[in-house]
């Protein structure tokens, strides 16, 4: 089901929410968006076939706003899918992926589009992040500070970004969209939203807001804790993908230099990138050891079964 809006309506920020089965949280999420004092938006809701009450919910939003557009998979195509479906609907200069059980700040949206506004090397913006239960109640602040992504050499940004261990909340900030155009978008495997930032950073600046302006929901039922072995995540990812064993750093690593070989940095900010991907390297090896050893032994047990 999908309703349209006009076509003399051009947004100048599109917001995409990809959700399944979001019924607990998804009309907090939306009365947030909905309540943006910056109105001059679109909202695309992309459907992965939930079996639950998120239709119903949809419906009655996108019936009572036209700003909405409501889109339903008759079957679920996965995650990455999802999230790269809604930003390939949207018409927006500026681009934000929401989820279906975060909570924006009302102010939100209008101070991330001053800022890309007035300055053009800024490709992402951001703010500062508030932990929330399930019931809406602030557990923590979530702090990291750094002026290294909005730094204007670009293998500083990358650098800081592989390296740092981070939660990426970055991701569900305001991107310009030829910049997200230029870029791998989601990918199936765990982890490829950092990855993605990381492509980003080569692209240019990010800025933090120094305001509290987006609640993260942290529940039982989000991915990374209903899904916590990072080996087979890869199936949330990817429907076709269930039960195949992508290594994530493993991946991450060549996506990572692939974004190198591809950009266009000069030599030396290229061979500073490739110095931050030795750091990495030697942050990473042990886990990347165990990954191998993972996959080694995963195949000996199951062609022992097929034997048997």
């Amino acid at each position: 089901m999908k309703r349209s809006l006009s076509k003399n309506y051009y947004p100048r920020v599109s917001i995409g929410l990809p959700v399944c089965n979001g019924e607990n949280y998804l009309k907090e999420a939306l009365d947030s968006i909905l309540a943006q004092t910056f109105t001059n938006f679109e909202l695309i809701i992309s459907d992965n076939a939930s079996t639950d009450g998120t239709y119903e919910i949809c419906k009655e939003y996108a019936d009572k706003d036209p700003r909405i557009q409501y889109y339903r998979n008759e079957q679920n195509l996965g995650a990455a899918w999802n999230f790269n479906r809604v930003f390939e609907l949207s018409r927006g200069k500026y681009f934000k992926w929401a989820a279906h059980d975060d909570i924006l700040d009302p102010n939100c949206i209008s101070e991330f589009v001053e800022v890309l506004d007035n300055d053009d090397s800024i490709i992402l913006c951001n703010s500062k992040a508030k932990i929330i239960d399930k019931y809406g109640e602030i557990i923590r602040d979530y702090i990291i500070s750094s002026e290294k992504p909005n730094s204007h050499k670009p293998q500083d940004r990358f650098g800081y970004l592989i390296l740092l261990h981070h939660a990426c909340f970055d991701v569900f900030g305001l991107i310009r969209s030829d910049a997200l155009r230029k870029s791998s978008l989601i990918q199936a495997y765990s982890g490829s939203d950092r990855a993605l930032l990381a492509e980003l950073s080569l692209l240019g600046r990010f800025y933090e807001i120094p305001e509290y302006l987006f609640f993260n929901r942290d529940h039982a039922e989000r991915s990374i804790k209903a899904l916590p072995n990072t080996f087979f995540r890869s199936g949330w990812f990817d429907p076709s993908k269930e039960g195949k064993i992508i290594p994530p750093r493993m991946r991450i690593f060549s996506e990572y230099v692939k974004f190198i070989n591809r950009s266009s940095l000069g030599w030396y900010e290229r061979a500073c990138c490739y110095g931050h991907m030795c750091n990495w390297l030697r942050r990473y090896y042990r886990l990347i050891a165990k990954e191998l050893l993972f996959i080694v032994q995963y195949n000996y047990k199951y062609y022992q079964n097929r034997i048997r």
